[in-house]
């Protein structure tokens, strides 16, 4: 998962990328559990070098107490997301330039806010794709959400456009299957993707240009902000973020809420 989204602004362009972001808190955590671990073994251990011998002489310990201290976190994201989500459904609501698949009144919707550069959404968008095959009935929402562009590079933002002008030529799904299988993402390879799928590139560079466009994914990046969200990808089955990406996790959700 990509962690650490952007503030949002009318037309995004820079991002945090998550690999980044843990810097100085992820240290000051590290540090903390030491002390911790430290103060735990005094009983045991004479004097801070030994508490320092035998830290290195079993790293796994502090593996596991980084494992932790991210676990910890992110059971806290997820339920600060979900506070958010609950104090203001109206963040979740059916927003109909978005991309959308399965019947509008389907008792369970999913809805993924995602990056076509990130990796972590590459790596389960085809078994996400065979979860709304074995789904038909409920209903999947996807949210184009470019948060990896930094500097000049544009190529985030660039991909989202270019799905929602093949999405307004219905041709969303085998663009967005093929934008997440292409590994060096670049404007050319995405204008290559939406020519080879028999989109109307003319009609296309003006949707990806066009304000309305620059509007609907300034909107995804507010909700996003407003929902506390960390990072790519992000799944919600009925308006609860889903504590991990895995897609059969994904799928027992979507069980659970159809019971």
């Amino acid at each position: 998962m990509t962690d650490d989204a952007p503030t949002p602004a009318p037309e995004p362009k820079t991002a945090k990328p998550g690999w980044l972001s843990g810097g100085r808190a992820g240290y000051l955590a590290l540090g903390l559990s030491v002390i911790a671990l430290g103060f735990s073994a005094a009983p045991y251990l004479t004097g801070g070098s030994n508490v320092r011998a035998y830290l290195l002489e079993h790293p796994e310990v502090l593996q596991e107490a980084q494992m932790a201290l991210q676990t910890k976190d992110a059971e806290a994201a997820v339920e600060e997301t979900n506070q958010a989500a609950a104090a203001n459904a109206g963040l979740l609501a059916p927003d109909a330039r978005d991309p959308a698949f399965g019947p509008a009144n389907a008792k369970v919707t999913v809805i993924e806010f995602f990056d076509f550069r990130c990796p972590g959404c590459k790596a389960v968008a085809h078994d996400y794709r065979a979860l709304m095959a074995a789904h038909p009935e409920v209903r999947f929402v996807f949210k184009d959400w470019p948060i990896l562009d930094r500097g000049d590079d544009i190529t985030s933002q660039y991909a989202a456009r270019a799905a929602l002008a093949a999405h307004q030529q219905g041709k969303y799904l085998e663009v967005y299957d093929a934008l997440m299988t292409e590994r060096a993402l670049s404007i050319e390879a995405i204008d290559a993707i939406l020519a080879a799928h028999g989109v109307d590139m003319a009609r296309a560079k003006a949707a990806i240009a066009a304000p309305d466009t620059t509007r609907h994914i300034a909107d995804i990046h507010t909700t996003a902000a407003a929902l506390r969200l960390r990072g790519t990808p992000t799944f919600f089955v009925n308006g609860k973020a889903s504590p991990g990406i895995d897609p059969a996790e994904i799928g027992k959700l979507i069980e659970a809420a159809k019971r």
